[in-house]
């Protein structure tokens, strides 16, 4: 069936050569006076552009058809790979040449190829970015999303595009990895980000925190409110839960993936996955210095939140051997106990008194919210990202936020009784 698949798309591929070729060659082009010739410059020049782009998406589609058939030059058995305990990067990519920043890291970084094998998924017929990523040669597996045809996208969204494009290219990659390559789990990495050294211990470590606990859904690099005044950074081993997906450098399993595929979404898919119907009720690990941050400014977003948050997110530079700590502390029944009764533990303070020092001592201290102005206010006074999604904060665990101000760990918590979020609060 493969076969027929594949020798049925070269004779198409051959045919729409041979076509462009007719067209281009036969235009009595050379036959025209000069004057002709200066006119149709630009036309002539646009049917080449077409021709070199047509080639490289047959040759892409011919290379899938061979990563189909076993025969990429990494070698890879998908059929064994769910029996091992490998760990895939996922690394979604389009036409950022400067691609190869990410990848350098990756590779600088690991350990070993067979424990965490790489595989780059490219949108966009970009052929430079195309380029870059062959450079790297059997140091990973490059595969190109095929389907580059228009969406068709609802007039009032049309700027957005680039969204539903996205959405479209994470469900083609995440089937790859999960259903045609046969991994257990992944971690997606956008091609804008850098990791940090213990990027690759970090989620060896938390894996089996994961697969043990059906309250978490994900383990992500990322603190949304990883800013350098805002974190702990003398304590990089410590982690939380959060009820928010923070998304950028993020871990899931096969099994989740079942669940999502068959209603993913068409377009803005990170904030889908902060929809309860989605969520329902789970959480993820974040940590409290970011194992990743972003680079690329410039994208489909336009540098949204850029310039004010994420270009002051804090990379950890102090490797921690997390697969030698005892992680269990994060399954829900001992970090419901522990880490919560801690925080309504803290004694309650005003803004007043931490903002001019009035406090004596230096342990964690508590501020609380009631309304969702009253808590936007707090979070815009502390320099926290203020933006709710399905009436959940930013790094918000049973409505707690975390962070320290002026060296001091505080938590923004809503009364004890507290029993779910709003979605109203948007």
């Amino acid at each position: 069936m493969k076969k027929n698949r594949f020798v049925a798309l070269v004779l198409f591929s051959i045919c729409v050569w041979l076509g462009i070729n007719h067209f281009v060659l036969n235009d009595n082009f050379i036959t025209k006076s000069n004057n002709y010739l200066d006119e149709n410059l630009d036309d002539f020049e646009l049917r080449l552009k077409i021709e070199v782009e047509t080639h490289n998406l047959i040759r892409e589609n011919i290379k899938q058809l061979n990563y189909s058939s076993h025969e990429d030059s990494y070698q890879f058995n998908k059929h064994n790979s769910s029996n091992s305990s490998s760990v895939a990067i996922l690394v979604i990519a389009c036409n950022r040449p400067s691609i190869s920043r990410c990848i350098n890291k990756l590779l600088k970084y690991r350990k070993s190829k067979d424990d965490f094998p790489i595989i780059v998924s490219q949108d966009c017929i970009h052929e430079r970015t195309s380029q870059v990523i062959k450079s790297f040669g059997r140091q990973l597996i490059h595969i190109h999303q095929p389907d580059q045809k228009e969406i068709k996208v609802p007039s009032k969204e049309k700027k957005f595009s680039g969204y539903f494009k996205i959405s479209r290219h994470y469900k083609w990659a995440l089937n790859q990895v999960f259903n045609t390559y046969n991994y257990g789990t992944a971690i997606i990495v956008e091609d804008d980000l850098d990791v940090a050294p213990d990027f690759y211990e970090y989620f060896k470590a938390t894996l089996p925190i994961l697969q043990k606990d059906e309250t978490l859904w994900c383990v992500s690099a990322w603190n949304d409110n990883g800013k350098f005044a805002l974190i702990d950074r003398n304590d990089p081993k410590l982690l939380y839960r959060s009820d928010f997906f923070p998304g950028l450098g993020w871990m899931l399993t096969r099994k989740i993936w079942i669940e999502l595929m068959h209603k993913w979404p068409h377009s803005y898919w990170d904030d889908w996955m902060r929809h309860p119907d989605q969520r329902k009720g789970r959480s993820c690990i974040r940590p409290e210095l970011s194992r990743t941050k972003t680079f690329g400014k410039i994208g489909v977003s336009n540098g949204l939140f850029y310039e004010k948050h994420l270009k002051y997110i804090y990379l950890n530079e102090l490797p921690v051997d997390f697969t030698k700590l005892n992680l269990t502390y994060l399954l829900k029944d001992e970090y419901d106990n522990n880490f919560v009764e801690m925080v309504y533990r803290a004694p309650l303070v005003s803004i007043n008194e931490l903002k001019n020092k009035q406090i004596s001592h230096s342990d964690p201290v508590r501020i609380i919210y009631y309304t969702k102005n009253n808590l936007k206010s707090l979070m815009k006074l502390f320099g926290l990202m203020d933006d709710f999604k399905s009436g959940v904060p930013r790094t918000a665990y049973k409505g707690i936020i975390s962070f320290t101000y002026d060296n001091r760990r505080v938590y923004l918590t809503p009364i004890k009784e507290w029993h779910s979020y709003d979605p109203s609060w948007q």
